[in-house]
């Protein structure tokens, strides 16, 4: 801006004259306000300059923000195929977000993840082919290298791949354990079963574990009668009480845990005078009555699950008092009347009161026959009386 150079009034671009003292102005003015004029236009070059970075630096925060937005969704749907067992498209999510996002660290953990439970998936299926082929530890061994390729990762995803490994490893379990009890494994063995059907947690197993538990209530009770019968108490509580360790709630074996204890008692007191008098008073009571004290309800010989021969029978009390320590003798008859063995068995519980049913159950381990090849007859029933 220039000033006329006698009045200081501000001068026009090709002014001649001063519009305010009229005087003339001197030629060198106009030469100076277009020097001035053509200074000026400087100033638009770094505004240019100015307005072109803030379009570049704009334009890259914008495509930075675009590409954050779709590696957070591509993220979010990798989450949702790992949730629904996808892993292969969830890696393939995964991955794109990486590529919108190199830095994005939760695409990177969930990518690594996706490879993990693909490398678990393959190994679940090889752990399949393992077991149609009967190799029961090597495919526990692909479980468990499975399950530790887990170890640095949580959450509801991880959750549900363990649950798929924990139901593959139940079903090797179980597989092993039917193919196990199909070779009639002995009572050792049975016992280390047991506790291996018990640490499996479903249905199936529970069924696996009762059908081994009875078969060691029925071993133990065989063997502990046996016992009895020929007056070995110790030793047949020794083995009723093993037995309640892996059956504690089983009541034929607390039972005749009772029996026993009452015959020591008995044996060792007044053995030969309580049994004369058992038999002296079931004979008069035998001629006195003609039900007896002791009703036989039914009796029968089968075969059990296992194939061993089992004798199951029940009884009655028609007695006025209570009755104990009921023993019940019988034999095992050929067809043709023959004789094959003669065995003693206690009724439970020991107790019975007036009008209540007790039953008693041999199995035959040591026996070989069909039961339909034999008949069973109960030569005596004994008794003691309060």
């Amino acid at each position: 801006m220039l000033h006329c150079p006698y009045c200081g009034t501000i001068i026009k671009e090709d002014e001649k004259f001063c519009i305010k003292c009229g005087r003339q102005l001197p030629d060198d003015i106009n030469e100076r306000i277009s020097k001035k004029k053509y200074k000026n236009k400087w100033w638009y070059v770094p505004a240019a300059l100015v307005l072109l970075m803030i379009t570049v630096t704009g334009s890259y925060f914008l495509v930075l923000e675009n590409r954050t937005a779709d590696a957070k969704s591509l993220y979010e749907q990798g989450e949702k195929y790992i949730l629904n067992g996808d892993y292969e498209q969830a890696r393939d999510s995964f991955a794109k977000a990486l590529d919108n996002k190199s830095n994005f660290s939760n695409a990177a953990t969930s990518l690594n993840f996706a490879d993990k439970a693909l490398s678990i998936e393959a190994s679940l299926k090889e752990a399949g082919t393992f077991l149609e082929e009967k190799d029961y530890q090597q495919a526990l061994s692909l479980i468990k290298d499975a399950e530790s390729e887990l170890k640095n990762f949580n959450g509801s995803a991880v959750n549900l791949i363990i649950e798929d490994i924990s139901a593959k490893r139940d079903s090797i379990k179980i597989e092993q354990l039917l193919d196990t009890l199909e070779h009639k494994p002995n009572i050792d063995d049975l016992k280390i079963l047991l506790w291996e059907a018990e640490s499996i947690k479903n249905e199936e197993a529970e069924n696996i574990t009762s059908e081994i538990r009875n078969q060691i209530i029925d071993y133990s009770y065989s063997k502990a009668s046996e016992q009895l019968k020929n007056k070995q108490f110790s030793d047949a509580l020794i083995i009723v009480e093993d037995g309640l360790k892996y059956a504690p709630n089983a009541e034929k074996l607390q039972s005749l845990k009772t029996t026993i204890d009452k015959e020591q008692v008995a044996f060792e007191t007044a053995q030969e005078q309580r049994i004369e008098q058992a038999i002296t008073t079931a004979a008069e009571e035998q001629q006195l009555n003609e039900t007896d004290a002791i009703e036989l309800v039914s009796v029968n010989i089968e075969n059990d699950q296992q194939g061993k021969l089992a004798v199951k029978g029940e009884v009655k009390s028609v007695a006025t008092i209570p009755i104990n320590s009921i023993l019940i003798e019988y034999s095992l008859m050929t067809k043709n009347g023959t004789e094959v063995l003669s065995n003693e068995v206690y009724v439970y519980p020991d107790k019975l009161f007036p009008e209540e049913s007790g039953n008693f159950e041999f199995t035959h381990f040591d026996l070989d026959e069909q039961g339909k090849n034999l008949d069973v007859e109960v030569n005596k029933i004994t008794w003691y009386t309060e």
